[in-house]
């Protein structure tokens, strides 16, 4: 899967020190911040996961737990490329609180990663290499420190026969990322864990359905996209020829 985040904490102070210490959240007060997050949606309860896998909901899915101390939330939604743009309605909700979001996607190298205390936004950073730095607000954080400073620089192997070229950031947006979810929220995707990292694991969140009753049927958007795949040809299989053009081959 690689790493994939779209995470909101709520916490009322140190993050990781909280995590370490939940156990079983309370479904009714979960339900509770949920239909507070996300007014006007129809919210039905449906499962559960961890908060190691339940970081990258699909969407219209949401996993949630609610503690005394700390909320988590797990949604596609957070995925913003301006951390500094989240729906107003969300950063009011950490009054006197901190607020952490995280979203990284492998695919793209994409990371982006946000703090704010008591609703006021402390530092912001989104970066990829194809779109350069989105955001850039507040002073970096000390686990950013090393990548920065040069000290962490992207070690990016090339493909066969290509020449390999300077990566366009002078880092790896996935690994700070990994460090940033440590740093900030106590556990990581991908990598080696320390003794200390929190077992995510082994922190359950329930999932819950969202629906926009004024919107698209999720339903009907997923039929229509099972029938477009339905509808597509066989898959077509190429190889490298070696004057470097791609010839057609049968199956894999």
């Amino acid at each position: 899967m690689g790493a994939k985040t779209g995470l909101l904490v709520y916490a009322d102070g140190d993050v990781p020190g909280l995590l370490r210490r939940v156990g079983v959240a309370d479904l009714d007060r979960t339900v509770a911040m949920v239909r507070r997050l996300y007014p006007g949606r129809e919210i039905e309860q449906c499962g559960g996961s961890n908060l190691w896998d339940g970081v990258y909901p699909p969407r219209g899915t949401v996993y949630a737990a609610s503690w005394p101390g700390v909320e988590v939330i797990g949604d596609q939604e957070v995925m913003i490329d301006a951390p500094s743009q989240l729906p107003e309605h969300l950063v009011a909700a950490s009054a006197g609180r901190r607020l952490v979001l995280h979203a990284m996607h492998s695919v793209v190298d994409w990371l982006a990663f946000a703090v704010w205390e008591d609703g006021r936004l402390v530092r912001s950073l989104s970066l990829s290499p194809d779109s350069g730095i989105i955001e850039n607000i507040g002073e970096p954080l000390p686990f950013e420190l090393p990548y920065w400073a040069g000290d962490r620089p992207a070690d990016i192997v090339p493909w066969p026969g290509d020449e390999e070229e300077p990566y366009a950031l002078p880092f790896h947006p996935l690994e700070l990322g990994e460090d940033a979810l440590r740093a900030l929220c106590g556990f990581i995707q991908e990598g080696r864990p320390e003794p200390d990292d929190v077992d995510a694991d082994a922190i359950k969140l329930y999932r819950f359905h969202l629906r926009d009753p004024y919107g698209p049927d999720p339903a009907k958007q997923e039929a229509e996209l099972r029938r477009a795949v339905e509808a597509m040809g066989p898959p077509r299989f190429y190889t490298l020829s070696p004057d470097g053009s791609l010839a057609e081959r049968d199956g894999l």
